[in-house]
């Protein structure tokens, strides 16, 4: 820094430390100062370093005052336009940062915020004035080279990074344009420079098969080999069960059990029995016991600990555990002895668990069976499968009866039931997308659902009331705010909700979603409704969970792919054993609040992976039918466009700027587009015909305009 710029600064200071300075607003200061308008960005660069500085700092109000402003820590979220929010852990409001105050902070970064507004009734504003922590050290893009250059840039595949990355010759590793690339940022740049890195990993050109997905994968740093010492502790731990194992445990070998999974499930988790004594259900879930080979503190437990949960991409599943745990000795494989947590229920007609008792077992199921056949004994009673199975059929006719008493007994209770169905992805050998559907649920798929978040929610309050550490799966209540703004769209459409003083209660939100069932805005406002809701998590604390109206709730039921069960089913082997001593306690006390935040963390990472690479296969697919046709609903409107669903759950936007037949407004108290000269209105819900005019796999985006139906050969879903 020159001197001159120097002693401005200390001019300017000394100004405002004067006993007789009243605050003032920066204008206000460059007139008294007699600052010309040409030299103003020099007087506000001075007043940048020094509240950086912590001299001097800017009032709610705009002024400049002397001594430091309050500094708040948080993480920075930023948004796709430039601008940003910093979260503050324990605030319900977020702070706003305009895109030039973010002070070169990239998504996700924790940083130094002060406030600069606060508006009654409105949400805070503020600046960053410092980079604690750099969240991102590696980023996943396209490398380009400009024409007639040596030098290149990486186009950031995360679209919440707006600079691209420029990256010298000589760091180029030999890529080439049109490669994805791993670059390693070695500087964040500022005002006037881009951020620079050097490319560390060449994934593969733009157009190779795989590496669309694999880019995905690098860019949320997904681990995808096992280290070699993490894979020969499976190999020694995986071996078959022996007398030695099953000492002290309850054998079932003899009881009628089942596994029900999709039909290309490898690691089956969980296992069901039913039986009748008098007038009630005795319900066993059998589950996996994955720590008898999954040690505390191994090479294994830190590897699991360290991913937090197996990621189920479109094309891959990127698991928590080797494959010789995960789909070997771990998977309650037909017809084999297998080492179990059962949690045995005793459930009257009412749905309600009179006794329970959770036991370590042996178990060996009699029959591995799919949801396709499970739906076509129960619901199709289709008679060749029916034949097939026999044995068994009565089996599944007692869990049908107990399936549809648990959920009955939910809903009167309040339990929220979001039914969107997810997309089931067909791919080639080069992992291009052949066909598109809706994965629904069927009568199979919900029997399973219910009887897992039975065993969760008995687990979890036997816990509770023992008063010992534990993990439970808690889902705090929504913020009123947001609810009645809810409230107040559903207006709109003709329906109400009843919003209590102090609390929203679930089963107001199950009512709401009960109106709204197969009308046009069906999907609309469910959709809403789950927004409105905050994000479920892991905590060492038991809140209950609001979605599922249950007073105690954890996730028990799949140790395989998920660290939280691991760590449930150690706390309740040491409990049955007798080993949960003060020792005991106290270590699980102190360890369990950083493995429910990591967990969380893993699980939102896993789940925005998950996301990504199912909107790259939809735009892929898309690709394909360019200039096609086909039907969809409008499941969301704003006022640059709206948004049309089609059946085979392929979402695109309607430009307003593309809709040439009129000029069309935006009302946003009816949430309608509304032309000017021909009055056309359309409406949320509604159904219309779409071409297909763009799909953008770097933007992940897919554009739709208004077609006629029969103008050409309808597209095929």
């Amino acid at each position: 820094m020159d001197k001159t710029f120097e002693k401005r600064k200390k001019v300017i200071y000394d100004l405002i430390c004067d006993d007789l300075y009243t605050p003032m607003k920066f204008k206000e200061l460059a007139m008294l100062l007699q600052v010309p308008k040409e030299k103003r960005d020099e007087l506000r660069q001075i007043l940048e370093t020094l509240e950086s500085e912590g001299k001097i700092y800017l009032s709610k109000r705009g002024k400049y005052c002397r001594g430091e402003a309050k500094r708040l820590t948080g993480s920075f979220r930023a948004s796709l336009k430039g601008f940003g929010f910093v979260v503050i852990e324990g605030e319900e409001q977020d702070i706003y940062i305009a895109e030039e105050d973010t002070n070169t902070a990239m998504d996700q970064d924790e940083v130094e915020v002060v406030i600069t507004r606060e508006p009654d009734g409105r949400s805070r504003e503020g600046k960053i004035v410092r980079i604690v922590n750099r969240a991102l050290t590696k980023v996943v893009g396209l490398y380009q080279v400009r024409k007639g250059k040596s030098y290149g840039f990486v186009i950031p595949d995360n679209q919440r990074l707006s600079s691209d990355i420029f990256v010298p010759a000589e760091y180029s590793k030999g890529a080439v344009d049109g490669h994805k690339v791993v670059v390693e940022l070695t500087s964040y740049g500022d005002d006037r420079r881009s951020p620079e890195g050097k490319v560390v990993e060449i994934i593969g050109h733009i157009n190779d098969p795989g590496t669309d997905i694999l880019s995905i994968v690098k860019g949320y740093d997904l681990p995808l080999e096992f280290p070699e010492k993490v894979l020969n502790q499976a190999e020694r731990v995986a071996k078959p069960v022996s007398e030695a194992d099953r000492q002290g445990r309850q054998d079932l070998r003899d009881w009628q059990m089942v596994t029900i999974d999709g039909e290309d499930a490898k690691d089956l988790d969980d296992a069901v029995s039913i039986a009748r004594e008098g007038d009630c259900y005795i319900l066993g879930v059998h589950i996996a016991d994955v720590t008898n080979y999954v040690q505390e503190n191994s090479a294994l437990d830190r590897e699991a600990f360290k991913r937090g949960t197996s990621v189920y991409l479109v094309d891959r599943v990127i698991s928590m555990l080797p494959h010789t745990l995960s789909n070997g000795i771990c998977s309650l494989n037909q017809g084999e002895d297998r080492l179990a947590l059962s949690c045995i229920m005793k459930i009257d007609e009412k749905g309600r668990v009179v006794d329970h008792e959770i036991a370590e077992t042996v178990i060996r199921v009699d029959q591995r069976m799919s949801y396709t056949s499970v739906k076509k004994i129960l619901e199709d009673r289709d008679p060749e499968e029916m034949e097939k199975y026999q044995e068994l059929v009565p089996m599944f006719e007692k869990m049908s009866r107990l399936s549809k008493i648990l959920r009955e007994h939910r809903r009167i209770r309040g339990s929220i039931d979001f039914d969107f169905p997810e997309t089931k992805m067909i791919l080639d050998e080069k992992g291009r997308p052949l066909e598109l559907q809706p994965y629904e649920r069927n009568v199979a798929t919900r029997m399973i659902e219910d009887f897992m978040l039975l065993a969760n929610e008995t687990v979890a309050e036997d816990y509770y009331w023992q008063e010992l550490p534990f993990v439970y799966r808690t889902h705090e209540a929504p913020d009123e705010e947001k609810i009645r703004t809810l409230a107040t769209f559903i207006n709109n459409f003709g329906y109400s909700m009843h919003v209590g003083a102090n609390e929203v209660r679930p089963k107001e939100i199950q009512k709401l979603l009960a109106k709204v069932e197969g009308s046009p805005q069906e999907a609309m406002i469910s959709r809403l409704a789950l927004r409105s809701m905050k994000q479920a998590k892991y905590t060492p604390e038991n809140s209950g969970h609001f979605g599922l109206a249950a007073a105690y709730y954890t996730h028990f039921t799949s140790p395989i792919r998920r660290y939280p069960d691991l760590q449930i089913h150690r706390i309740i082997k040491d409990n049955i054993r007798g080993r949960m001593q003060e020792e005991k306690i106290v270590h699980y006390d102190k360890i369990l609040p950083e493995v429910t935040k990591h967990a969380s963390e893993m699980e939102r990472r896993a789940e925005e992976a998950e996301r990504e690479t199912v909107k790259l296969k939809k735009v892929e697919y898309m690709q394909q039918h360019l200039g096609e046709i086909f039907e969809g609903v409008i499941s969301s409107i704003t006022k640059w466009g709206m948004y049309v669903e089609l059946p085979n759950t392929v979402e695109g936007l309607v430009h307003v700027a593309n809709m040439r037949d009129d000029h069309y407004e935006y009302d946003e108290n009816r949430y309608e587009l509304i032309g000017a000269h021909t009055n056309k209105v359309y409406k949320l819900g509604q159904r219309i015909w779409i071409q297909v005019t763009g799909a953008d796999r770097l933007l992940r985006t897919i554009d739709f305009e208004i077609a006629e139906e029969g103008e050409e050969e309808d597209g095929k879903e």
